[in-house]
């Protein structure tokens, strides 16, 4: 049996408030890109900063677009065409996102904080999917238009379904919340991203706190007991009327607590005590970090009531997500070398935690450790301090040759000793050539920067020559 289409033509003109021509059609998917547009879909044209989507109306058309909803048609757009008209396309985009919320009687996790977001979210997609139909927003669409494509996308049998929520500026993350309207709200961690939107660290965390603006009446919240901000949004989530409020970490008093570890180059074991439920696993994916992730995630997993032992057994099959830790062997002269791909994005938390698990690496035969470093953006007018605070971090990771890219970076080049080689480049691209000059077999190449540093260049340069990434049982490591 077919399943059923996402949307009735009715429904979604009922929920927007346009007027149309026709209603008897059905939409089994909701894109705003006409070249990932799926035959079927229903193509909302929305008005960017960059590009108008109803330029790209009669393409999506041409790629079988079941309807689209537009804010005025365009002359060349063929009479056959499925048209909604509506004001303004993005508002009526939230409003089908609100209708898809209405229908559903899913199980609702929204997911933020300062890293780890979609770490998080992608670990509950796989944790919850083998429990129930789970629904989850693709990649990082967890702004204000993500948000509500990720919504409308929802089919209404869900049970389970997993929103990231994410932010730069004050006021952002309330009206995102309000749209899910999360049963259960997991904040991560609180750290030092953002900075050049936001006075300190603490303001950073008061915003992160507007997630609790949609929680449902009986929701419940998650917070790193462990983090030096997980006082002040415990205090905000009981000034805001919240009384199911949990935390994770390693201190006593924790709801969700790491009892032991063992941190292995390709898994670490675990073991996590909650309430009065022991649970030991295997986490297929490394470092201490994910680990950290793993608690609040188990706690959301157990809010929702689903089970909690098959959750823990789900773990050890799980894989870095790629650009965020996805290991990759590259064939070359003598063997092969390692590439662990942290190319999407990067702060200051998150760059130490990388470079931990590169420590916890070990090459083969005469390879070395090479981090490819380029700049952690948004940091403010501490930027060239806060880079250059990595040279501990980068020494601690018996790193032997240093990559850089940017003018942050190059702070961080300059302050290291003259025992690591290092080489820094304007730009990312420029790093190719003396990289593919430089690596060889037994090498382990750890890539990251923020998403603006473009480090997805000298990462895609290195994995040029492989037909493809091995599975992690063939990942190096002792």
């Amino acid at each position: 049996m077919s399943e059923a289409p996402l949307w009735k033509g009715i429904d979604v003109i009922a929920a927007v408030g346009g007027k149309a021509d026709r209603e008897d059609w059905l939409a089994t998917g909701v894109s705003i890109d006409s070249r990932s547009l799926e035959a079927g879909d229903l193509f909302v044209a929305i008005v960017g900063p960059v590009h108008d989507g109803h330029d790209f109306a009669c393409a999506a058309f041409e790629s079988g677009a079941s309807a689209l909803l537009l804010s005025q048609r365009p002359d060349n757009l063929p009479a056959e065409a499925n048209v909604i008209l509506v004001d303004d396309t993005l508002r009526a985009l939230e409003d089908l996102g609100r209708a898809a919320r209405a229908r559903t009687d899913a199980q609702i996790v929204a997911v933020t904080g300062s890293v780890g977001k979609t770490g998080s979210k992608e670990s509950l997609l796989h944790i919850l999917s083998r429990q129930g139909k789970t629904h989850a927003s693709i990649g990082s669409f967890n702004n204000h238009w993500g948000v509500p494509l990720s919504l409308s996308r929802m089919p209404e049998d869900t049970k389970y379904a997993i929103f990231e929520l994410g932010m730069n500026h004050p006021g952002e993350l309330g009206p995102l919340s309000k749209m899910v309207r999360p049963h259960v709200a997991l904040i991560t961690t609180i750290e030092a991203v953002h900075l050049e939107f936001f006075s300190d660290v603490e303001a950073i965390a008061r915003a992160k706190a507007e997630i609790f603006e949609g929680l449902t009446s009986s929701g419940s919240v998650i917070l790193n007991g462990d983090n030096s901000y997980g006082g002040l949004l415990k205090s905000i989530a009981a000034n805001a009327g919240i009384t199911q409020i949990l935390t994770f970490g390693e201190k006593s008093e924790a709801d969700i607590r790491l009892t032991d570890f063992t941190l292995y180059p390709d898994y670490s074991d675990v073991a996590v005590k909650i309430a009065s439920q022991e649970v030991f696993f295997r986490l297929g994916v490394p470092g201490r970090h994910w680990i950290s992730n793993i608690l609040g995630v188990l706690g959301a997993v157990s809010e929702l009531g689903a089970n909690i032992e098959k959750a823990a057994e789900a773990l050890g099959a799980m894989q870095s997500p790629k650009g965020r830790g996805a290991r990759h062997m590259v064939p070359c002269l003598g063997g092969s070398y390692m590439v662990v791909d942290e190319s999407y994005n990067a702060s200051p938390a998150s760059m130490r935690a990388s470079l931990e698990v590169l420590q916890n690496l070990y090459p083969d035969g005469d390879g070395r450790r090479i981090a490819v470093l380029g700049d952690m953006l948004e940091l403010g007018e501490k930027s060239a301090d806060i880079h250059r605070s990595l040279k501990a971090d980068v020494c601690a990771a018996e790193v032997d040759l240093l990559f850089t890219c940017g003018p942050n970076m190059a702070q961080l080049a300059k302050s290291m000793p003259s025992t690591i080689r290092t080489h820094h480049e304007d730009i990312s691209e420029l790093l190719i050539n003396p990289l593919l000059d430089t690596v060889r077999a037994g090498d382990i190449i750890l890539i990251k920067g923020s998403l603006g540093s473009k480090m997805r260049i000298p990462l895609d340069a290195l994995l040029a020559q492989q037909p493809t990434a091995l599975a992690a049982s063939e990942q190096r490591g002792r």
